[in-house]
């Protein structure tokens, strides 16, 4: 007797199509087939666009991508050069793992965050600039502002993150996180569909600027652990 359509698998939808990164693969065959070397310039924006058929936003989030790596650099007014020579086949992949489920992901994510954003802290608290620190705030700020107004600060958390790696003027801190940004995100995307997810840890975050503010390694390494901690906490409890 057949199936009754009620009892068939469900046919999973198509994942969606991330454009920026088949602009990066079609960049970097470019870059490959044309013979580019470092210091020569990229296509203008403009004939990006119109050869890829995407939007401004798209080829500017790609290019984004290659200055995060340190092999594309933007020059105001004249284009992006060409810093380092790019392949399809040596271009970022990112890193990727098998996990049973959400719960595992994060938590072996996080053995490798805690690590990364523990020495970040400590490396920001040494050779943070005062620029550094006015932009520290000023995303601490933002953050705080939309963690207030909707109880989660998904994006505004990360570039918060983010310029604390900027802060300690080691491009490879960047690098890092671009290559693994799928397993990082995953933390500032509500998991387990929790909007209170790591809310706890919201307060350390402004006395971790304090920490970095006041070149106190050790004490920006301590909140950065406190924050950590709450995050697997959270992990565990709501994955129960």
């Amino acid at each position: 007797m057949p199936a009754s359509s009620a009892d068939r698998p469900q046919i999973a939808p198509l994942p969606p199509i991330n454009r920026a990164q088949q602009v990066e693969a079609a960049l970097a065959d470019y870059v490959e087939r044309a013979g580019l070397k470092a210091g020569e310039r990229l296509p203008a924006e403009r004939e990006l666009m119109i050869a890829l058929n995407v939007g401004r936003s798209t080829i500017r989030e790609a290019i984004g991508k290659f200055q995060a790596l340190g092999v594309v650099e933007s020059r105001k007014g004249s284009g992006n050069y060409l810093l380092k020579p790019i392949s399809a086949g040596t271009v970022h992949m990112p890193l990727s793992f098998e996990a049973a489920n959400l719960r595992d992901a994060l938590l072996m994510t996080l053995e490798v965050r805690r690590g990364i954003e523990a020495e970040a802290s400590m490396a920001a608290a040494r050779r943070r600039t005062a620029e550094d620190l006015t932009i520290i705030e000023a995303r601490l700020d933002e953050m705080e502002a939309v963690h207030l107004a909707e109880g989660t600060s998904g994006k505004a958390d990360l570039a918060f993150h983010l310029s604390i790696y900027d802060a300690t003027h080691n491009p490879l801190f960047r690098q890092l996180l671009e290559q693994m940004r799928g397993g990082f995100e995953r933390f500032w995307s509500k998991p387990f569909d929790r909007p209170d997810f790591a809310a706890r840890s919201f307060p350390f975050h402004r006395t971790l600027f304090d920490a970095i503010a006041a070149g106190d390694a050790e004490g920006a390494r301590g909140e950065t652990l406190k924050i950590l901690a709450i995050v697997e906490e959270d992990i565990k409890d709501m994955s129960q």
